[in-house]
């Protein structure tokens, strides 16, 4: 299960069936959950805790200390859920003190070739990051959101669950919940319909939820009417989701 050359700190605790490739090195405070495979040349510093069912590809550097100035070398963590992919060459940083100290990875995230994570990012679980996107600090992701390749997203964004960017989108503004934008710097295109569609959501809804999108970027609102227009309309709890995702806006809504 363990190759021979591979380091494992005797500060560590890997559950008994976890897989560790050759010349990886796990550090002291990490703990690793059953089921887990970590390829070769992976490096992981603690302290981390990493779940179940997880996959590490080759040259990952996972719970390294941040690239922030500010950060002196106080401990930190970084949480990572169960079923996630982490494949070649992602960075994933723990938190530091300006913030709650800790970096969490969710469930079931799929994490592509390059991609970074940076300190303070709070990830949710149903999330893909394609190849070589950058995620700087203290961002939060909800979850089920696609973010295309090269996209950059600047620190303390909030995207919304279910969002998405195209390739090359430069995030500099909040996301709010289904929304997809595009462009550098990212503009709102419309919302991902496809992807409730494909969900199995009722045109009835779905027809609720565009209204909701004209209501904010095409009726020439401020975000403050939009939401008091928003507040007249049906309630569900899908509508409810993309209007707390507004309101909890503090950067201001990508339009």
């Amino acid at each position: 299960m363990i190759h021979p050359t591979a380091i494992i700190d005797t500060g560590a605790e890997l559950a008994s069936d976890v897989q560790v490739g050759p010349y990886s090195i796990i550090g002291p405070g990490v703990r690793i959950g059953a089921g887990t495979v970590i390829g070769p040349h992976v490096v992981i510093k603690g302290p981390t805790v990493i779940g179940e069912h997880n996959r590490i590809f080759q040259f990952a550097s996972v719970g390294e200390d941040c690239q922030d100035k500010k950060y002196r070398g106080e401990p930190t963590r970084l949480e990572i859920g169960n079923h996630n992919v982490i494949r070649e060459h992602v960075s994933i940083h723990r938190g530091t003190v300006q913030d709650q100290g800790l970096t969490r990875i969710g469930d079931d995230n799929l994490l592509m070739a390059g991609v970074h994570v940076a300190h303070d990012c709070m990830i949710g679980s149903h999330n893909i990051f394609a190849n070589t996107t950058g995620i700087a600090g203290h961002v939060h992701i909800g979850d089920g959101v696609i973010l295309g390749g090269m996209t950059g997203v600047h620190q303390f964004c909030r995207i919304g669950s279910y969002a998405m960017t195209a390739g090359c989108s430069l995030v500099l503004k909040d996301v709010p919940a289904y929304v997809m934008v595009g462009g550098n710097p990212a503009a709102a295109r419309s919302m991902n319909f496809e992807g409730m569609r494909r969900r199995g959501w009722s045109a009835d809804l779905i027809a609720l939820l565009r209204r909701a999108y004209k209501l904010v970027y095409r009726q020439g609102l401020t975000l403050e009417q939009a939401l008091a227009e928003l507040d007249q309309l049906p309630q569900s709890l899908e509508l409810a989701l993309f209007v707390d995702s507004l309101r909890a806006s503090e950067r201001g809504i990508t339009r």
